[in-house]
């Protein structure tokens, strides 16, 4: 999902357990509402242990005048041998909401590398801004290349400076702890920032100023982030190829919220003259 708006989803009357985020477990969160963004996933337990009735299923969407009214962005949880009638629920309080940086990896706990702000092999950080319907990632506005950059890498491309769009290919090195900033400026937030070919390790939530960590942090694959915040996540280069790093809101992308992670380029090259 690509849409410009996020979505805020709640079951009247009910508690959610989060157990997943992204395609990776997580410890049990209980929360009574999920923000989800473009690209998010999660999964959740329900437990249905309260009276037999209706309860609205609710998907707000973060657009304005967006409202339940005739049914709209709701389903229902009818519980068996309630009427087959509306739900008379009222809208969740939302007193335990979900918050990222509650959310733990249940799995391989522990950011890799050295456990500082600064300390990886490879520190980047990329600053995303807008000038008008136009975005820009380190003063460089993305357009994709005439030749996509995983043939340019076979055809021999080795550095960042070979590589097209000049500007918008970062080269990594193999086997190396990456610590990626991400400062978000630009308009029409919060940018759900999605990296392919990985999951990844969010040391610092959009919104969070003070706190990184390294000891247990969630495992996943799009974290938001928030005008004027920056969030910091950490993988691992161990998957060679060109991967894009950009925003989930397609024409956020469209209009040049975008970056390419050229990881070990020379595997590849390899790989093919093994092959060839």
């Amino acid at each position: 999902m690509s849409c410009d708006a996020n979505f805020l989803f709640s079951v009247d009357g009910h508690n959610l357990t989060v157990i997943e985020a992204d395609g990776m477990l997580t410890e049990p969160l209980l929360v009574d509402s999920l923000q989800i963004f473009p690209g998010q996933r999660y999964s959740v337990i329900l437990n249905a242990d309260q009276p037999v009735a209706n309860y609205w299923i609710r998907a707000l969407p973060s657009i304005s005048n967006a409202s339940f009214e005739g049914g709209i962005n709701s389903a229902i949880l009818r519980y068996q041998g309630a009427p087959a009638a509306d739900p008379t629920t009222n809208t969740s309080s939302n007193v335990m909401a979900m918050l990222e940086t509650n959310l733990h990896a249940l799995i391989n706990p522990g950011a890799p590398g050295i456990p500082e702000y600064g300390k990886a092999d490879i520190n980047v950080k990329l600053i995303a801004n807008n000038s008008g319907d136009i975005f820009y990632v380190n003063g460089v506005f993305y357009k994709p290349p005439t030749v996509p950059v995983l043939l340019q890498i076979l055809s021999g491309a080795q550095s960042a400076l070979d590589l097209m769009p000049i500007g918008s290919v970062i080269t990594l090195e193999p086997n190396k702890v990456v610590e990626l900033t991400v400062a978000t400026f630009g308009v029409g937030g919060p940018h759900p920032i999605h990296l392919h070919g990985h999951t990844f390790n969010v040391i610092q939530s959009a919104g969070n100023t003070s706190f990184f960590n390294y000891e247990n942090p969630v495992w996943r694959d799009v974290s938001a982030g928030i005008q004027g915040q920056q969030t910091v996540i950490r993988f691992v280069t161990d998957n060679p190829g060109a991967w894009f790093l950009h925003c989930h809101i397609d024409w956020h992308l469209e209009a040049g919220f975008g970056v390419v992670m050229a990881e070990d380029p020379s595997a590849w090259r390899y790989r093919l003259l093994r092959t060839s």
